[in-house]
């Protein structure tokens, strides 16, 4: 379900932004508007929707306009044309005192700069926005300190901005925006004024957070190793307009051009493509019913040594060899009873590439992928996974 939808959203600067717009609409580049009216095109023909629950990162070099989107979604930039639309509502129509409710309980956001009030205790700047709200001192005291607690900075509350760390502090901006309980969090290169250490650390928190509380977020970032790790989906965006949208895997495997491709060149892909992107569709497979003669059959059909069975569910039962089958069929055995191997070799789809390695490299057998209800869904050998993490038109020499 779409929680947030973008249509066809625009943003123009300067003080005549009908005329930028016009000759946007007949084709004109952001170069050319520039020239010719003095107006800066800040996005254009912006459209993407974000799922309730979904991480959603918007990614891309300082001036591709990610900051600019993402402060259009709460109108902390107005648009010039297009539609932005919340549970359905379009917030482009909105009043400012309808804006203003959605801030204050529906949408937070996290700033690069930690915003804190250097005069306020870390309980006060993380309950400020109840504080706003008119929400009773002890009932917002009450709700900071559970947030608080939820960041891990529990003993921290009665601190000043100027006695934590770095990171720390963004703990303190991360609970401010969540004391609200918002549906929706945007945030703004959150983490990119943190070390590196501290950064991943921050990274963890928000995942961690992400599971229990399953908010809607839209995260911006210039750091691509960041996108991949946090992002359900990633949204690239180059000069002012998105050049692409698709998960991590689909944009390392499928990137839509070359920004794209030269954008993802360098990633280490065994740590972001997992069991989905390289495994080989579960044909053939036999099921426990079909007894060492089916299997036989189909190992000699398709030139395998083994094949896996199945239950009538498609759940993995084992798999059999090609010589235990054929020493079952000469004693005139019916059933895969003695001759099934059930510990196999598995791993779960979202697995990733770097910790598969290893398992295809401490067995002979094929490596099954299965999802949690421990369906089959995928054939893992050595030869897919390295096909499956070459770039689209490189070979495998």
């Amino acid at each position: 379900m779409s929680k947030i939808i973008v249509k066809d959203l625009v943003k123009i600067f300067g003080d005549h932004p009908e005329k930028a717009l016009k000759m946007l609409q007949e084709g004109y580049s952001k170069d050319e508007i520039l020239k010719k009216t003095r107006q800066t095109v800040g996005i254009f023909d912006i459209n993407f929707s974000v799922n309730e629950g979904e991480v959603f990162v918007l990614m891309g070099l300082s001036g591709s306009g990610k900051s600019t989107l993402l402060r259009c979604v709460n109108r902390l930039i107005e648009p010039t044309s297009g539609t932005i639309t919340i549970d359905d509502e379009d917030i482009t129509l909105a009043e400012p005192d309808v804006i203003r409710d959605i801030r204050r309980k529906k949408v937070s956001m996290v700033f690069q700069r930690f915003a804190l009030f250097p005069h306020r205790t870390v309980l006060d700047n993380v309950a400020y926005g109840l504080e706003i709200q008119g929400v009773p001192t002890v009932e917002r005291r009450e709700k900071a300190a559970q947030i608080i607690e939820t960041v891990g900075l529990k003993g921290w509350e009665y601190s000043m901005p100027d006695q934590l760390s770095g990171g720390m502090q963004q703990r303190v901006g991360l609970a401010r925006a969540l004391c609200n309980n918002p549906d929706i969090l945007l945030m703004d290169e959150a983490f990119s004024a943190l070390d590196p250490l501290i950064r991943k650390s921050m990274q963890d928190e928000l995942l961690s957070l992400q599971n229990s509380l399953n908010k809607t977020i839209i995260f911006v970032t210039h750091d691509l190793d960041e996108a991949l790790k946090i992002g359900d989906r990633i949204a690239l965006m180059n000069n002012g307009t998105i050049v692409q949208i698709g998960t991590a895997e689909e944009i390392l495997t499928n990137p839509a051009n070359d920004y794209v491709e030269r954008f993802v060149e360098d990633v280490d892909r065994t740590k972001v493509l997992t069991a989905e992107g390289v495994m080989k569709a579960p044909d053939p497979v036999v099921f426990l019913k079909d007894g060492p003669h089916v299997a036989l059959r189909q190992m000699k059909e398709h030139g395998i040594s083994s094949i896996f069975v199945v239950t009538r569910e498609r759940k993995l039962a084992g798999i059999v060899l090609a010589e235990d089958a054929l020493q079952a069929v000469k004693e005139h055995r019916e059933e895969f009873k003695d001759i099934i191997i059930e510990d196999v070799p598995k791993v779960r789809i979202d697995t990733p590439v770097i910790d598969i390695i290893p398992v295809l490299a401490e067995t002979k057998l094929p490596v099954a992928v299965t999802r949690d209800d421990d369906k089959l869904v995928g054939i893992l050998v050595k030869g897919s996974v390295l096909a499956g993490m070459v770039r689209k038109g490189e070979n495998i020499a």
